[in-house]
């Protein structure tokens, strides 16, 4: 069995107090609201906080309302279950994509008490970091946590963890943007300028800071999808994901679009060359083709997740052409039971 190490808790009830308790012990405390991910890590010693500060009584943290600054969008406190952002009418009918994910994170007992900041900020994954601590310590540890070396390429300088979120991906199609919070300041940056392209600090947010709300914009004539790939139908992490956004004239014409694959890299990528391919265009077969194989070029993924690493960059055309395919309106239903295992 494995046992979670000893810490301090701290339960405070407003964003002001979450921030002024973490100030406190920079480097030294971490952020828990469901606890999905970061106990399973404490458990493995992968993290060992000596102090966590719980946010699930910060009410604050827990609606979902039109954005205040215009009316325009949604505000979702970064407190919200995935399964009250699934149960949300408003997110279901206007953003589609971020609807899907969320809706496909884990299982519904994890989707009940994971929430969308969490699963933004979720920890990067590898075959070598996720493992128990005695395992990990017989191969000799990894760069991520007590080594020096990433075992997925022993000659690389940096770590090649994936990050495995789902509603990342989701968020950069839709184009949304974050507020971060800290003791003496807040900012609000777009969720693409979130990450970076590094396994061990794989997020801009300091230390210091909170995740307090994710803004999603309103988005009329857009429609969004987004698919993923994995072993099972439920539970598992995304070895491969695709979301999809388009603005489509009445004519069928694409006005603009974005596509973000996740799960092949250290932060969702963006697929810049194949959106620009599509925009002033009908979505045709031809077309569709076209830019899922220049979608699949920014994508590299490496032997650190289940399946073959080939097979996974090869998979990325097939799934960029089911998600553009159910953006003109295909009715790919029977085909998302059967390869993404989503009802």
């Amino acid at each position: 069995m494995m046992r979670l190490p000893y810490f301090t808790y701290h339960s405070p009830q407003t964003v002001r107090e979450a921030t002024e308790l973490l100030a406190a012990k920079p480097g030294d405390a971490m952020l828990v609201a469901g606890g999905t991910d970061l106990l399973p890590n404490m458990k493995r010693r992968q993290q060992v906080p000596a102090t966590l500060i719980g946010l699930r009584r910060v009410a604050g943290l827990r609606h979902i309302a039109p954005s205040a600054s215009s009316g325009d969008g949604l505000t979702i406190g970064a407190g919200v279950t995935l399964a009250e952002l699934v149960r949300d009418a408003r997110v279901r009918d206007a953003y589609g994509a971020l609807w899907q994910a969320a809706g496909q994170v884990a299982t519904p007992q994890l989707r009940n008490m994971g929430t969308i900041g969490g699963n933004l900020c979720l920890d990067t994954r590898c075959n070598y970091y996720d493992q128990n601590y005695e395992w990990r310590k017989a191969i000799d540890f990894c760069m991520k946590k007590d080594g020096e070396t990433c075992w997925v390429a022993t000659a690389s300088p940096k770590c090649l963890a994936v990050s495995s979120t789902d509603t990342a991906p989701a968020l950069l199609a839709l184009g949304a943007s974050v507020t971060l919070v800290s003791a003496g300041s807040s900012r609000q940056i777009a969720v693409s300028d979130l990450y970076r392209n590094d396994g061990i600090h794989y997020l801009t947010r300091q230390p210091t800071e909170i995740l307090t709300a994710v803004h999603v914009p309103k988005l009329d004539g857009w429609r969004s999808t987004y698919w993923k790939l994995r072993r099972r139908g439920a539970f598992d992490f995304p070895v491969l994901s695709v979301a999809a956004a388009a603005k489509i004239a009445t004519d069928g014409t694409i006005e603009a679009a974005r596509i973000v694959l996740g799960a092949v890299s250290s932060r969702p990528v963006e697929a810049p060359a194949a959106t620009a391919a599509l925009v002033g265009h009908p979505l045709t077969d031809d077309l569709i083709a076209t830019a899922a194989e220049q979608a699949a070029q920014p994508a590299r993924p490496m032997d650190n997740t289940d399946f073959s690493l080939v097979w996974r960059k090869r998979v990325t055309r097939a799934f960029v052409t089911y998600a553009l395919r159910e953006l003109r309106g295909d009715d790919m239903r029977e085909l998302r039971r059967r390869i993404s295992r989503q009802l």
